[in-house]
């Protein structure tokens, strides 16, 4: 149901966006989408190891003050190998539960890197509209899974118009991720890591079976380029 209604809300501003568009050129949307994924494909992120430390903060409700608040550790070596661990967690222990869904989602999708990633491989794409990020102008585009797996999302991505990286990704799992967590909708914020893109912010609103509406908020706190790896 929530897939279908995020379907009917990007097939609405489709819609919307070609009738403001009318006077305006419609930039050419595969040419958008090569390039961005001959960038993904490029970006020093995919082949260089790094670690970063992130916050998160669990809320109850609407609530402003946490409930949770949980550190971990996350490290990426290449080609496929990302892991994590909690060093440290306070409050309800559900905070810390949806935590480690949200990062077993994300190591899991390193794996599956190719079968996951935002391209048309796993992908249908439509042009929605132009938008500014601050002085930055980006292309939204609506983005519709091609399977249904719980590594694929329904929804949008924000493109810079100048370099193809994405920016923003936005949306739900087109597949409810475990029977714990019924529903959430993700929101990434991508940046840069010294030559590399990676996420630097992570906000999330989910349905906790038992447990009803919390909403994630994670931020990046610290960030190495190169870790250490073991002598051969």
């Amino acid at each position: 149901m929530l897939a279908l209604s995020g379907f009917v809300l990007l097939t609405t501003l489709a819609s919307s966006s070609q009738v403001t568009s009318s006077t305006a050129e419609v930039p050419d949307l595969n040419l958008i989408l090569q390039r961005m994924e001959d960038i993904l494909h490029r970006d020093p992120a995919q082949s260089l190891p790094y670690e970063v430390t992130r916050e998160y903060k669990v809320f109850r409700g609407y609530s402003k003050q946490s409930t949770s608040e949980v550190i971990a550790q996350i490290e990426f070596v290449p080609p496929d190998v990302k892991t994590y661990k909690i060093i440290q967690a306070r409050g309800n222990s559900a905070g810390e539960r949806m935590v480690r869904e949200i990062l077993d989602r994300e190591t899991d999708s390193t794996t599956r890197k190719r079968s996951s990633e935002i391209s048309r491989a796993n992908y249908d794409f439509v042009f929605l509209r132009r938008q500014n990020f601050g002085i930055v102008p980006e292309y939204v585009l609506g983005i519709f899974p091609k399977r249904k797996e719980k590594n694929l999302l329904i929804g949008q991505i924000w493109v810079d118009a100048s370099t193809f990286r994405i920016r923003r990704i936005e949306g739900v799992p087109v597949k409810s991720p475990s029977f714990w967590l019924k529903e959430i909708h993700i929101t990434l914020q991508f940046a840069q890591l010294g030559d590399m893109w990676v996420p630097v912010t992570f906000d999330g609103i989910a349905t906790v079976r038992f447990f009803g509406k919390y909403t994630l908020a994670g931020l990046n706190i610290r960030s190495s380029e190169s870790i250490p790896t073991a002598p051969k």
